[in-house]
């Protein structure tokens, strides 16, 4: 510790703190301030004291350390803006402070890192930037690491097949097999589609017509045609067989060579895809069962078009829009459950302003609160499609305040989804300028001494190795401060 010079309480004593090579010096008192903390519990005995330069030597960040000192002095603690916030928080335990300690004027600054690790952990688990795992990382996937072929290093043929089919048709741009696949399986989705597009235009489809027997009079009989039914063109029959017997084919093979077929059936596209693949084929039945008259079926059949969801999958910007739309699910919740209250609001003010005010009851366009429900939500949406419309001063008045407030409630949160969306690409851009391999730095293995002071109990044998010089130099130290302390005294 310090030498106590003038006779001060112990209390009083300056410490000097060596904070990875500058010195800090303070009292001993301002570091009692903060019990339980590790510069509140310093003794001689510790192993990073230096009792020869009379100081204590911490191997850590300075910049940090001056704030944490000055929150010993002020009681105050600040967040330096050229540190990052995991090496602030490191040094925060390291000293035995807690980071709920910052200053609420800093906390927005220091939490923002927290919201980046988060989107970075989030971007990690979509795994966008993963061209080819490693055989380790698959084999983990499966769940062999621990399996005892994989550890004699002899796996099975099967198993060694069924990783390669897996990064096939789950990573790809993993190989050139690999894109030719994904290549081929998008034809065929955008192919499907097309094709149920166009088979609702009437050009290609065909018509049934029946011939009936008409009697002009009493004699006489002419053939009169009539419409019987419509059917689709067979060519399109055949597409839809080709598309679908691929679709089957590839979701047989991605359920037999997936790691975990339970995880396998419950992702969302697989769904989409098994339910496409089966009311195509049941659809089918029907037709040529003669019992397809029913329109809710074709209706159903539109989840084909659900397939364009696997785009997704190839494009890491759209899974980046996916994911801001889900980080952002409870702006969203909030901003219809704002809408749907308005919407209530308005539709009830103006269907009894339109009631109240209308001169002749058959001029109101607004039967029902129902009715005005559509009104407003078609008004407040900025549609407007003009089937119904207030006809008095009221109601007018009404419906211009709604359409405004339609425009604050639906634009204010937006903001915030488009910040999402910006901070995932803004990070997902930055990943991919990355390097692959980062040097990583293990823990250094040096064992730290304590230096020892020499004393007066050595009977001088540790003099014995010191130089000529700096015996004179430790000798006319102590001179020196022998004066200094008879003039303090004089």
């Amino acid at each position: 510790m310090a030498v106590n010079l003038l006779g001060n309480s112990d209390a009083d004593a300056r410490v000097i703190l060596n904070v990875g090579g500058q010195r800090f010096e303070t009292l001993k008192s301002t570091l009692k301030k903060l019990p339980a903390t590790r510069l509140s519990k310093l003794t001689e005995q510790l192993s990073y004291y230096d009792p020869i330069l009379n100081e204590y030597f911490f191997d850590r960040h300075p910049g940090v350390f001056s704030q944490i000192l000055n929150y010993y002095r002020t009681g105050k603690l600040h967040y330096p803006l050229n540190v990052c916030g995991p090496l602030f928080e490191d040094e925060l335990s390291y000293w035995g402070l807690q980071r709920e300690d910052v200053e609420p004027c800093c906390w927005m600054t220091y939490t923002k890192h927290r919201s980046t690790q988060e989107t970075l952990s989030i971007l990690d688990s979509l795994e966008l930037d993963t061209v080819r795992s490693s055989r380790q990382e698959v084999i983990k996937k499966f769940g062999w690491d621990d399996n005892y072929e994989y550890v004699q290093g002899r796996l099975p043929k099967y198993k060694k097949m069924m990783m390669i089919i897996w990064q096939i048709f789950e990573e790809p741009r993993s190989s050139t097999i690999a894109k030719v696949v994904t290549v081929i399986s998008i034809f065929f989705v955008l192919v499907s589609i097309l094709s149920f597009v166009l088979q609702t235009l009437s050009m290609f489809r065909i018509t049934e017509i029946d011939f009936v027997d008409v009697y002009i009079n009493a004699t006489a009989t002419d053939r009169t045609p009539t419409l019987n039914r419509q059917q689709v063109h067979p060519i399109f029959d055949i597409i839809e067989w080709i598309c679908n017997c691929w679709f089957i084919f590839e979701i047989i093979i991605r359920f037999i060579v997936s790691p975990n077929k339970k995880e396998f059936c419950k992702l969302t596209l697989n769904i989409i895809d098994f339910l496409a693949t089966f009311w195509f084929t049941f659809t089918w039945i029907l037709t040529k069962l003669n019992v397809n008259d029913n329109e809710a079926l074709d209706l159903l059949s539109t989840i084909r078009i659900m397939r364009l969801f696997k785009l997704f999958n190839h494009h890491p910007g759209l899974k980046v829009i996916i994911t801001s739309m889900k980080f952002s699910s409870s702006v969203l919740w909030l901003l219809i459950f704002f809408v749907l209250i308005a919407v209530a609001v308005f539709a009830s003010l103006i269907y009894y302003a339109e009631r109240m005010t209308t001169k002749h009851p058959d001029e109101n366009m607004f039967k029902s609160i129902p009715d005005a429900l559509w009104f407003n939500m078609i008004t407040m949406s900025t549609i407007g499609y003009g089937d119904l419309y207030p006809k008095t001063m009221l109601g007018m008045l009404i419906g211009a305040v709604a359409t405004v407030a339609g425009v604050l409630i639906i634009d204010l949160p937006m903001p915030i989804i488009v910040e999402t969306f910006a901070n995932f690409y803004t990070h997902l851009r930055a990943r991919s300028k990355l390097p692959k391999t980062r040097r990583k730095i293990g823990p250094a293995e040096t064992t730290v001494k304590k230096r020892t002071p020499i004393s007066a109990v050595d009977n001088g044998q540790n003099l014995k190795l010191l130089g000529p010089a700096t015996k004179s130099l430790m000798f006319g130290s102590k001179t020196i401060l022998n004066n200094n302390m008879m003039s303090s005294m004089a």
